[in-house]
């Protein structure tokens, strides 16, 4: 295959997404956790060109942070066509001999196997142009492929808006992606003039390049839904739930059970081991990393996990955090800020742990806040209890060792150590270290008033005349 490179073009706002928000692109939507431009770049990827270049423009700060890792970036300061933005790239790619992908950054059900196919194509057609089209019997909305009658050359792509009766029956689309020969891109893009909208449109070029004899093919894609492009919320939804479907059935191909999978939202970035399995109204997000043999949900919400095997997770909320083997986690359980929990770890019913690092075998149960924490093996943390991080201005960290029992409604006041094999007495807010082996109580005498209840009742009714 030639020597390629590629051009993805973000730099549209998306007036119709109608955000609040004018510092936020079209592309950096996300769809199921992921922004939908992520989609185009990794589908291209497949065909490692030796350059990506991102054009953004509308709510470029955004963009850049998204595509930053695996772009150079170009800007188009003036929103005026899609050919302005590709001559943003022309100080990086003019004069270099090969090919150009040129793709719009809203088309995030392009498949990676369709790219590898149309560049196949292209390189053996020798053609100076390949389009990806596709069929619609409805093709309102998208640029139609005008083709001579006879010989079934395309002659130009028609802008929907521009499409008279007679081509408006032409079935054949545009769908939004090009491989252009480098050199004759550059060539001929300043012979554009502004379109009808009074912008330098891209799809300007093919019938250009068709009076200058330079050869046209197009690769049909027989999926419709690769062509999807975003341009409202509505568009969103339905490529989410196109996207859903495609990986929740690839997922259950290899052996995860997925019980509701309409219920079931799953980045493409997952990997989910076999014999998992997951129940209805989990959402998994981010870059996960799932082992075998788990029960996940249901109504579980993960976002950039590590989990082992043999773990059960139920009504939870996990981010940014590791779970190792044979753990319970929920119902009721919200883990973040990088949380590590070993093997054998029982983590249960209103229980929130924030950067806490678990080891084998402890258990937290109930309605505890565990926070900026490590907490040693084999240790029972009782109700109610709480590690209190945070003194208005810095956060300082809680040290229990192994072996330990903290009694029901303990108060640690970080920083603060509690060794191996001591305990706290239910009740106690504890603010100096215990040693190992101790027993720390901290309350005051009780004291019980003959008939105090009655004496308050009766100031508080006074009070209410």
């Amino acid at each position: 295959m030639n020597n390629l490179n590629a051009i993805i073009l973000a730099a549209g706002y998306g007036s119709r997404m109608h955000a609040i928000d004018k510092s936020y692109n079209k592309v950096c939507y996300p769809i199921l956790g992921k922004p939908m431009v992520k989609y185009v770049v990794d589908a291209i990827k497949i065909l490692q060109p030796n350059k990506i270049i991102a054009v953004v423009g509308s709510g470029k700060e955004i963009s850049t942070q998204i595509l930053s890792n695996d772009c150079i970036i170009t800007t188009q300061e003036t929103i005026d066509g899609t050919l302005s933005a590709v001559k943003t790239t022309e100080e990086l790619l003019k004069n270099i001999k090969g090919d150009t992908i040129i793709a719009y950054g809203d088309v995030p059900l392009i498949k990676k196997e369709t790219l590898l196919q149309m560049y196949e194509k292209h390189c053996k057609s020798g053609a100076k142009l390949t389009i990806l089209t596709s069929m619609l019997l409805n093709p309102y909305g998208y640029n139609r492929i005008i083709r001579d009658s006879k010989t079934q050359k395309v002659l130009k792509i028609n802008e929907d808006k521009e499409s008279s009766s007679d081509n408006y029956s032409t079935f054949e689309v545009d769908g939004g992606i090009y491989i252009f020969d480098n050199e004759s891109l550059f060539n001929f893009i300043d012979e554009v003039e502004k379109d009808f909208n009074n912008e330098f449109s891209l799809i300007s070029l093919a019938e250009i390049f068709e009076k200058h004899d330079l050869k046209i093919e197009t690769f049909v894609t027989l999926d419709n839904h690769e062509i999807y492009s975003i341009n409202n919320r509505i568009n969103l939804a339905k490529a989410s739930k196109i996207l859903k479907k495609r990986i929740n059935a690839k997922l259950m191909l290899k052996g995860v059970s997925i019980e509701d999978p309409k219920t079931t939202y799953i980045c493409p970035d997952a990997d989910i081991l076999p014999d998992t399995i997951i129940s209805p109204n989990t959402s998994i997000l981010g870059s996960c990393k799932i082992g075998h043999s788990n029960r996940i949900g249901p109504n579980v919400y993960l976002e950039n996990v590590v989990i082992g095997n043999y773990n059960q997770i139920t009504f939870s909320h996990i981010v940014d955090s590791t779970i190792s083997n044979n753990c319970s986690i929920g119902p009721f359980s919200r883990l973040r800020g990088h949380c590590i929990i070993e093997d054998d770890v029982k983590i249960s019913n209103f229980v929130e742990m924030k950067n806490a690092h678990v080891k084998k075998g402890s258990k937290c149960y109930h309605l505890s806040y565990i926070g900026d924490s490590v907490v040693g093996e084999n240790t029972n943390i009782g109700c109610g209890t709480i590690t209190a991080n945070y003194d208005g201005y810095n956060k300082h960290q809680t040290l229990i060792g192994d072996n330990c029992f903290i009694g029901s409604g303990t108060i640690l006041v970080a920083p603060i150590n509690v060794e191996n094999n001591a305990f706290t007495a239910a009740g106690s807010t504890i603010t100096k270290n215990v040693r190992n082996d101790e027993l720390a109580i901290e309350r005051t005498k009780q004291v019980n008033i003959p008939h105090g209840s009655s004496k308050i009742l009766a100031k508080a009714k006074a009070k209410n005349k």
